[in-house]
């Protein structure tokens, strides 16, 4: 089984390619995005925000995309983790809070569809 995942998590040349060039800047806490913020939620749009309450669209980009060219599970994950902490913070105040998160995946998203992040 171990053997399994680390072939599944082995990347091509191509892949290796990108990452290689990929050229990630150093972020200052709680002045600039962190790029793993950045990568999760870059496109994301804000729909509507209320106390307690967003709602948010996102057309499914390719890097947020399993090899089925479906949305990541842990993508899906992270998204739920990034849009539920903005829905309890309120500024100036900490941040000292326990969150349960329960996803449901019944269904799946494709490359370049949207995507109702409530």
């Amino acid at each position: 089984m171990e053997r399994l995942g680390k072939e599944f998590l082995q990347l091509n040349k191509e892949e290796a390619e990108s990452v290689s060039r990929l050229n990630i800047q150093p972020t200052r806490v709680g002045f600039q995005c962190s790029f793993y913020e950045d990568f999760a939620l870059r496109g994301i749009r804000v729909d509507t925000v209320q106390p307690g309450f967003v709602s948010c669209t996102l057309k499914v980009p390719p890097r947020l995309t399993d090899k089925s060219g479906n949305l990541a599970k842990g993508a899906v994950a992270n998204l739920v983790d990034e849009v539920g902490a903005a829905v309890v913070h309120v500024e100036g105040l900490p941040m000292n809070v326990s969150v349960d998160m329960s996803i449901a995946f019944l269904g799946t998203a494709k490359l370049n569809t949207g995507l109702p992040a409530v």
